[in-house]
């Protein structure tokens, strides 16, 4: 059985006095690309920013690298590379794509020796960065906009990148470029959970998939024991309209 780099157990989470995850545990193995799936309000982004630390670990435990991180600083879990792409393409609009760049490297270091290497990394990624590396961030597309904050996340060289909705708003051209350069990171070794809505989407990349219901797991399993994507539409739309009034 393949390393676990996350293991997520038993973890309830949510804002103030409103619980969002109850109990969930997930395993996601080193290389592996995890997609999670789930209605509106299913817990998604809720799970992903427990694990980053920017929600508060209510009960359970998150395990990163084997070390228990789920009490542990943010810039902590940054350290350890633990990288998150928030949705809504959240990147400094005022500044350059290189400056952008060079503030996710900031996380590991300030020698400009030690980053050149990994912008070369980046650059050699998504090209359309390099062309426009002195260009302010706020004339990119939004699908380059997008690609920016991914290369951000990803120019540390993190163990773990998680994405949440990265083609939420984009046109679905440039959905396949941004899900290609996922998948090519994947391919190179990294470790990824890439939350989205569309079920179709996620399920052509993804080698394992997690639906979440109501802050619950309700299917996890690889991508290629699902034979039809219907069981996983109904994991989430048939649980939800079954039991809406289920308890914690």
């Amino acid at each position: 059985m393949t390393e676990s780099l996350l293991s997520v157990r038993e973890v309830t989470s949510g804002y103030g006095d409103v619980t969002v995850l109850w109990g969930v545990t997930i395993e996601v193995a080193r290389g592996e690309l995890l997609g999670v799936v789930g209605a509106n309000g299913a817990g998604k982004t809720t799970l992903l920013s427990t694990i980053a630390g920017l929600n508060p670990l209510f009960r359970g435990s998150v395990r990163f690298g084997g070390r228990e991180v789920g009490r542990t600083a943010v810039h902590e879990r940054v350290h350890q590379g633990l990288a998150l792409v928030q949705e809504g393409k959240r990147i400094f609009r005022r500044l350059t794509v290189e400056e952008n760049l060079l503030l996710g490297g900031y996380s590991v270091t300030r020698r400009r020796a030690r980053l050149n290497p990994m912008l070369d990394d980046v650059y050699a990624r998504f090209p359309m960065l390099a062309t426009r590396r002195h260009e302010v961030a706020g004339a990119l597309s939004g699908g380059q906009q997008q690609m920016l904050a991914i290369g951000q996340a990803v120019l540390p060289r993190p163990r773990l990148l998680m994405l949440d909705e990265p083609s939420a708003g984009l046109a679905p051209s440039i959905v396949a470029q941004v899900l290609a350069s996922v998948t090519a990171l994947r391919d190179d070794g990294m470790t990824v959970v890439l939350v989205e809505q569309a079920v179709e989407s996620i399920m052509s990349v993804a080698d394992r998939l997690v639906v979440l219901d109501l802050g619950r797991v309700v299917l996890d399993k690889p991508v290629g024991q699902i034979d039809d994507v219907s069981v996983v539409r109904q994991a989430y739309f048939g649980a939800q309209a079954a039991s809406p009034a289920e308890g914690p």
